[in-house]
């Protein structure tokens, strides 16, 4: 008599599943997708959700500008500057590495016109298939750790590139610094403006640390305008020294969440270095790209292999970082993208530099111990 052999998936709502029979006689029911996704590898529309990846500030707290980003991938948004700082925490509950912080620099009085956010932008590739702004649109689910020294309601909302459609979202965090695990079920979308299959942002997601009235509104329902968070949510920069930490984050198709989607860390920075890549030096005198060759006296061209065929074009940023011609050394003071991206390959221009001669092989390189770096930014 065969063996019907079934896998309990905690949280799954999954596809009517095929019956395999093997030689010996077992039967395997084998799930072929979960809420109408493939099992592995595209459930979690969101990159680094898990916050493992921070390639600019290597775990380090910074006190971010408007637009900054900070972890791989997660964008802060904030009308008043010096009022939190974030950073990469080992802090996180079971089965997770770290998480993002931010926390309280003051005890700030959130205005009307205020807001603070943490945000991931999904590009449109990355979220065209859902469908939204049409009829059919499909249902998302959104799930992630939380814990703060705060409790009360919290707030966040799903945003167009537009602007003009959001649907605030709230949820409760019922005691001060443990993790608590949430999911939001959100509708499709079937009106407004969504940017298509295209590499432009598909979709903000928002998780407010405090707002104001003009950018709040009524949770579980579409609205006709930018909202970041609902009505009345607490608001974290609103006590000084107060901690958030997110981590988990997951946002995928269908009414049910479903067990964190983990992927190698090899995969999640491939992911990351689509929008951002840092080449940084291990060492002094470490090499940072391709032999290259000088101009004139004070200029210099050289290539450098990406490790993945970047978003769009970058911009280049760089420091501590001169030229080497192996007898002598030079200091630069510009450093810009020379031409096109060629899919995954960089022409980059040095200016700045003085007594060098033309024709003569050169290497940019780390000129202070483990500190010298040139990073690529294509974010959304």
């Amino acid at each position: 008599m065969s063996t019907l052999k079934t896998t309990n998936l905690q949280h799954a709502s999954a596809a009517s599943p095929a019956i395999v029979l093997a030689s010996d006689g077992t039967a395997t029911a084998q799930l072929s997708s979960l809420n109408g996704g493939a099992l592995s590898g595209a459930r979690n529309r969101i990159i680094n959700g898990d916050m493992r990846i921070d390639q600019r500030n290597a775990g380090a707290s910074v006190t971010p500008a408007d637009d900054a980003y900070t972890l791989d991938r997660w964008n802060v948004g904030l009308t008043q500057s010096s009022k939190f700082s974030v950073q990469q925490s080992t802090t996180a509950p079971t089965g997770f590495a770290n998480s993002l912080l931010v926390t309280s620099l003051s005890a700030y009085t959130v205005g009307s016109g205020d807001l603070f956010r943490v945000t991931h932008k999904i590009e449109g590739f990355n979220f065209s298939d859902l469908g939204w702004g049409a009829a059919g649109a499909q249902s998302v689910t959104l799930s992630f750790w939380v814990r703060s020294s705060l409790t009360g309601t919290f707030g966040g909302s799903l945003q167009n590139n537009a602007f003009n459609r959001s649907y605030p979202f709230s949820y409760a965090i019922s005691a001060a610094n443990t993790w608590e695990y949430k999911t939001v079920t959100i509708s499709g979308d079937t009106t407004g403006t969504w940017v298509g299959s295209t590499n432009g942002i598909g979709l903000r997601l928002n998780f407010s640390l405090g707002t104001g009235s003009s950018s709040s509104g009524t949770a579980g329902a579409w609205a006709s305008s930018g909202l970041v968070s609902t009505t009345g949510a607490t608001s974290v920069v609103g006590t000084n020294g107060a901690t958030f930490y997110i981590t988990g984050v997951q946002l995928e198709a269908g009414s049910v969440a479903t067990p964190f989607e983990r992927r190698s860390y090899g995969q999640e920075l491939a992911l990351c270095q689509r929008y951002y890549f840092k080449s940084k030096a291990d060492g002094s005198n470490a090499y940072l790209s391709n032999f290259g060759s000088t101009v004139d006296a004070v200029s210099a061209r050289f290539s450098t292999a990406l490790p993945v065929e970047m978003r769009a074009n970058p911009t280049v940023g760089y420091s501590n970082v001169g030229i080497d011609r192996h007898t002598a050394a030079y200091s630069i003071t510009g450093l810009a993208i020379f031409g096109s991206l060629a899919k995954n390959v960089v022409a980059l221009s040095a200016t700045g530099a003085s007594g060098m001669t033309a024709n003569q092989p050169v290497v940019l390189y780390s000129n202070s111990t483990s500190t010298g770096f040139i990073d690529y930014s294509a974010e959304l």
